[in-house]
């Protein structure tokens, strides 16, 4: 999972702000998503930048409470040190057996999702899809999930401009 991306998109596309505690993704549901979209246990991995020597403890707890494995990463301030963890994990699973359902919008990751797809693994990115990188389209067998409609894991509806498909257009949800 990579929750600095996720955050960001929503607190800047969606929103415009930062989110209200009401309008941050419940990960402990996109675990659970996981698990039942595939059928298979789950490994929550949550990349944190700790380049500035400090982990939001809290934060932490809450993913551990939520069965997540926190990776608190640093480097330098040119290091995009969340998105090169990312990478060497998805190279590493890449090497081995397992599937990777990936929480990201970031086109940083379409070498190693492509090489996953090249192998036997099942992939599939989360996100808002209306974010999502365009070369993620091009990518024959990856599964793509919108975060919020898909997987559920927002409490409250949120202000989102997209495309809709008629058959699942509810216009209670806009009045």
């Amino acid at each position: 999972m990579d929750g600095e991306n996720i955050d960001a998109t929503l607190g800047n596309s969606v929103l415009e702000r930062r989110p209200a505690p009401a309008e941050r993704p419940r990960w402990e549901r996109l675990r659970e998503f996981a698990r039942d979209t595939w059928q298979r246990p789950v490994k929550g991995l949550f990349f944190l930048n700790a380049s500035g020597g400090n982990l939001p403890m809290p934060f932490v707890r809450a993913l551990l409470s939520m069965e997540y494995r926190p990776i608190p990463l640093a480097g330098s301030s040119d290091q995009k040190v969340v998105d090169i963890g990312i990478q060497r994990t998805l190279e590493a699973i890449a090497r081995r057996s397992g599937n990777v359902m990936l929480a990201s919008h970031d086109g940083d990751f379409l070498p190693q999702v492509s090489e996953l797809l090249q192998g036997d693994h099942q992939v599939a990115i989360v996100g808002f899809k209306e974010f999502l990188n365009a070369g993620f389209a091009d990518l024959p067998g990856l599964q793509v999930f919108d975060i919020e409609e898909d997987a559920g894991c927002f409490t409250n509806a949120l202000p989102r401009v997209r495309i809709i498909d008629l058959e699942t257009f509810d216009p209670e949800r806009f009045l």
